[in-house]
Protein backbone atom coordinates (compact mmCIF):
# COMPACT_ATOMS: atom_id res chain seq x y z
CA UNK A 1 0.00 0.00 0.00
CA UNK A 2 1.67 3.45 -0.97
CA UNK A 3 1.99 5.91 1.61
CA UNK A 4 -1.19 8.28 1.90
CA UNK A 5 -1.56 12.38 0.92
CA UNK A 6 -3.04 13.08 3.87
CA UNK A 7 -4.12 10.49 6.98
CA UNK A 8 -6.88 11.50 9.84
CA UNK A 9 -6.09 9.46 12.70
CA UNK A 10 -9.01 9.50 15.35
CA UNK A 11 -9.94 12.92 15.11
CA UNK A 12 -12.29 14.21 18.50
CA UNK A 13 -13.62 18.05 17.92
CA UNK A 14 -15.71 19.89 20.29
CA UNK A 15 -17.35 23.42 20.45
CA UNK A 16 -19.53 25.19 23.26
CA UNK A 17 -19.39 21.77 24.87
CA UNK A 18 -20.78 19.45 21.87
CA UNK A 19 -19.19 16.92 20.58
CA UNK A 20 -18.78 17.84 16.95
CA UNK A 21 -16.21 14.79 15.89
CA UNK A 22 -15.43 11.66 17.54
CA UNK A 23 -12.12 9.33 16.99
CA UNK A 24 -12.39 10.42 12.53
CA UNK A 25 -9.71 8.07 11.24
CA UNK A 26 -9.70 8.94 6.92
CA UNK A 27 -6.92 8.21 4.83
CA UNK A 28 -6.78 10.36 1.38
CA UNK A 29 -4.80 8.70 -1.13
CA UNK A 30 -3.48 9.70 -4.53
CA UNK A 31 -4.50 8.97 -8.19
CA UNK A 32 -7.99 7.94 -6.68
CA UNK A 33 -10.96 9.29 -8.07
CA UNK A 34 -13.59 12.38 -6.00
CA UNK A 35 -14.66 11.37 -2.48
CA UNK A 36 -17.46 12.89 -1.47
CA UNK A 37 -18.18 13.37 2.23
CA UNK A 38 -22.22 13.53 3.38
CA UNK A 39 -24.21 13.06 5.85
CA UNK A 40 -27.23 15.01 7.74
CA UNK A 41 -26.80 18.77 8.70
CA UNK A 42 -24.71 18.72 11.69
CA UNK A 43 -22.82 15.43 11.11
CA UNK A 44 -19.16 17.31 11.29
CA UNK A 45 -18.56 17.21 7.14
CA UNK A 46 -17.39 21.04 7.09
CA UNK A 47 -15.52 20.59 10.44
CA UNK A 48 -13.83 17.75 9.16
CA UNK A 49 -12.95 19.65 6.10
CA UNK A 50 -11.29 22.31 7.77
CA UNK A 51 -9.26 20.06 10.17
CA UNK A 52 -8.21 18.32 6.84
CA UNK A 53 -6.89 21.69 5.71
CA UNK A 54 -5.00 22.63 9.31
CA UNK A 55 -7.76 25.98 9.36
CA UNK A 56 -8.79 24.01 13.46
CA UNK A 57 -6.83 22.12 15.50
CA UNK A 58 -8.49 18.70 17.11
CA UNK A 59 -9.56 18.00 20.50
CA UNK A 60 -7.75 14.81 20.21
CA UNK A 61 -6.03 13.14 17.02
CA UNK A 62 -3.87 14.01 14.03
CA UNK A 63 -3.37 15.06 10.46
CA UNK A 64 -0.55 13.37 9.13
CA UNK A 65 0.49 15.22 5.64
CA UNK A 66 2.48 13.53 2.88
CA UNK A 67 6.08 15.39 2.69
CA UNK A 68 6.04 18.92 0.51
CA UNK A 69 2.22 17.75 -0.44
CA UNK A 70 0.54 21.14 -1.49
CA UNK A 71 -3.50 21.58 -1.07
CA UNK A 72 -6.50 24.10 -1.52
CA UNK A 73 -9.45 24.72 -0.24
CA UNK A 74 -12.57 26.41 -1.64
CA UNK A 75 -15.55 27.50 0.10
CA UNK A 76 -19.24 27.43 0.09
CA UNK A 77 -19.10 31.56 0.15
CA UNK A 78 -16.17 32.87 -1.07
CA UNK A 79 -13.56 35.51 -0.15
CA UNK A 80 -12.66 37.62 -2.67
CA UNK A 81 -10.21 41.06 -2.37
CA UNK A 82 -11.28 44.14 -3.87
CA UNK A 83 -9.38 43.02 -6.79
CA UNK A 84 -10.23 42.19 -10.14
CA UNK A 85 -10.47 38.33 -10.85
CA UNK A 86 -6.95 38.26 -12.05
CA UNK A 87 -5.58 40.01 -9.02
CA UNK A 88 -6.73 37.65 -6.69
CA UNK A 89 -5.04 34.88 -8.09
CA UNK A 90 -1.89 36.67 -8.51
CA UNK A 91 -2.15 37.55 -4.68
CA UNK A 92 -2.48 33.66 -3.64
CA UNK A 93 0.55 33.14 -6.05
CA UNK A 94 2.54 35.90 -4.12
CA UNK A 95 1.68 34.84 -1.08
CA UNK A 96 2.57 31.17 -2.22
CA UNK A 97 6.17 32.53 -3.91
CA UNK A 98 5.03 32.52 -7.19
CA UNK A 99 4.92 35.23 -9.69
CA UNK A 100 3.62 33.46 -12.88
CA UNK A 101 0.96 35.97 -15.50
CA UNK A 102 0.62 32.57 -17.31
CA UNK A 103 -0.17 30.43 -14.32
CA UNK A 104 -2.87 33.56 -13.57
CA UNK A 105 -4.85 33.22 -17.44
CA UNK A 106 -4.15 29.06 -17.55
CA UNK A 107 -6.21 29.00 -14.09
CA UNK A 108 -8.73 31.61 -15.41
CA UNK A 109 -9.10 29.77 -18.67
CA UNK A 110 -9.52 26.32 -16.89
CA UNK A 111 -12.49 27.93 -15.02
CA UNK A 112 -14.16 29.82 -18.07
CA UNK A 113 -13.21 33.06 -17.06
CA UNK A 114 -10.48 34.72 -18.89
CA UNK A 115 -12.66 37.30 -20.71
CA UNK A 116 -13.47 38.34 -17.23
CA UNK A 117 -10.10 38.67 -16.09
CA UNK A 118 -9.48 42.48 -15.73
CA UNK A 119 -13.42 42.38 -14.17
CA UNK A 120 -13.64 43.81 -10.12
CA UNK A 121 -14.35 39.97 -8.66
CA UNK A 122 -16.86 41.19 -6.18
CA UNK A 123 -19.11 42.94 -8.89
CA UNK A 124 -19.11 39.09 -11.12
CA UNK A 125 -22.36 36.93 -10.59
CA UNK A 126 -21.93 34.61 -7.73
CA UNK A 127 -21.74 31.31 -10.24
CA UNK A 128 -18.92 33.86 -11.46
CA UNK A 129 -17.15 34.49 -8.21
CA UNK A 130 -17.40 31.05 -7.02
CA UNK A 131 -15.29 30.10 -10.23
CA UNK A 132 -12.54 33.06 -9.50
CA UNK A 133 -12.33 30.97 -6.45
CA UNK A 134 -11.86 27.99 -7.64
CA UNK A 135 -9.23 29.67 -10.01
CA UNK A 136 -7.28 30.46 -7.44
CA UNK A 137 -6.92 27.40 -5.44
CA UNK A 138 -6.35 25.59 -9.27
CA UNK A 139 -3.73 28.26 -9.73
CA UNK A 140 -1.76 26.90 -6.74
CA UNK A 141 -1.67 23.69 -8.54
CA UNK A 142 -2.44 21.41 -5.63
CA UNK A 143 -1.58 17.40 -4.85
CA UNK A 144 -5.19 17.13 -2.95
CA UNK A 145 -8.36 20.00 -3.63
CA UNK A 146 -10.78 20.28 -0.82
CA UNK A 147 -14.02 21.29 -1.33
CA UNK A 148 -17.04 22.48 1.21
CA UNK A 149 -20.43 22.26 -0.38
CA UNK A 150 -18.44 24.42 -3.18
CA UNK A 151 -22.11 24.50 -4.99
CA UNK A 152 -24.53 25.01 -2.02
CA UNK A 153 -25.40 28.44 -2.89
CA UNK A 154 -25.37 28.37 -6.98
CA UNK A 155 -27.85 28.32 -9.30
CA UNK A 156 -28.49 24.95 -12.02
CA UNK A 157 -26.27 26.40 -14.41
CA UNK A 158 -23.49 27.79 -12.13
CA UNK A 159 -23.46 24.60 -10.54
CA UNK A 160 -23.15 22.74 -13.75
CA UNK A 161 -20.31 24.67 -14.30
CA UNK A 162 -18.17 24.13 -11.10
CA UNK A 163 -19.18 20.79 -11.32
CA UNK A 164 -17.58 20.34 -15.17
CA UNK A 165 -14.09 21.82 -13.57
CA UNK A 166 -14.15 19.27 -10.82
CA UNK A 167 -14.50 16.68 -13.05
CA UNK A 168 -12.14 18.10 -15.50
CA UNK A 169 -9.20 18.26 -13.01
CA UNK A 170 -10.57 15.26 -10.93
CA UNK A 171 -9.89 13.24 -14.16
CA UNK A 172 -6.47 14.75 -14.96
CA UNK A 173 -5.27 13.36 -11.41
CA UNK A 174 -5.81 15.96 -8.97
CA UNK A 175 -7.05 14.24 -5.75
CA UNK A 176 -10.33 16.08 -5.03
CA UNK A 177 -12.26 15.45 -1.46
CA UNK A 178 -16.21 17.46 -1.10
CA UNK A 179 -18.21 17.92 1.64
CA UNK A 180 -22.12 18.40 0.04
CA UNK A 181 -26.11 18.22 1.17
CA UNK A 182 -26.80 17.46 -2.73
CA UNK A 183 -27.09 13.48 -3.36
CA UNK A 184 -27.44 14.12 -7.06
CA UNK A 185 -24.37 15.91 -7.01
CA UNK A 186 -22.41 13.17 -4.81
CA UNK A 187 -23.63 10.97 -7.80
CA UNK A 188 -22.30 12.66 -10.26
CA UNK A 189 -18.75 13.43 -9.00
CA UNK A 190 -17.59 10.77 -6.59
CA UNK A 191 -15.91 7.62 -7.08
CA UNK A 192 -16.56 6.75 -3.03
CA UNK A 193 -18.79 8.02 -0.68
CA UNK A 194 -18.01 8.38 3.40
CA UNK A 195 -21.09 8.52 5.59
CA UNK A 196 -20.88 10.25 8.72
CA UNK A 197 -23.11 10.67 11.19
CA UNK A 198 -23.50 12.26 14.70
CA UNK A 199 -19.75 13.08 13.64
CA UNK A 200 -18.43 9.63 13.95
CA UNK A 201 -17.42 7.84 10.12
CA UNK A 202 -20.30 5.18 9.90
CA UNK A 203 -18.81 3.94 6.33
CA UNK A 204 -17.16 4.51 3.71
CA UNK A 205 -17.49 2.39 0.29
CA UNK A 206 -17.21 3.55 -3.69
CA UNK A 207 -20.07 5.15 -4.62
CA UNK A 208 -22.68 2.91 -6.83
CA UNK A 209 -22.25 0.66 -3.60
CA UNK A 210 -23.27 3.33 -0.98
CA UNK A 211 -26.49 4.65 -3.09
CA UNK A 212 -27.29 0.67 -3.84
CA UNK A 213 -26.64 -1.22 -1.28
CA UNK A 214 -26.00 1.22 1.91
CA UNK A 215 -23.60 -0.87 4.69
CA UNK A 216 -25.55 0.91 7.70
CA UNK A 217 -29.05 1.29 8.45
CA UNK A 218 -28.34 5.39 9.42
CA UNK A 219 -27.12 5.38 5.67
CA UNK A 220 -29.92 3.76 4.19
CA UNK A 221 -32.72 5.99 6.68
CA UNK A 222 -30.27 8.96 5.09
CA UNK A 223 -30.94 8.03 1.62
CA UNK A 224 -34.81 7.69 2.22
CA UNK A 225 -34.25 11.32 3.54
CA UNK A 226 -35.61 9.93 6.89
CA UNK A 227 -32.08 10.55 8.80
CA UNK A 228 -32.58 14.50 9.81
CA UNK A 229 -30.03 14.72 12.58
Amino acid sequence: MTAPLLEARGLAFSAGGVAILRGVSLRIGAGEGPLAIVGPNGAGKSVLLRLLHGLLAPAAGEVAAAPGLRQAMLFQRPVLLRRSAAGNIAHALSLAGVRDAARIEGALEEVGLVHLAGRPARRLSGGEQQRVALARALALRPDLLLLDEPTASLDPAATRAVEEVVARVAARGMRVVLTTHDLGQARRLAAEVAFLHRGTLRERTPAGDFFRRPATAEAARFLRGDLLL
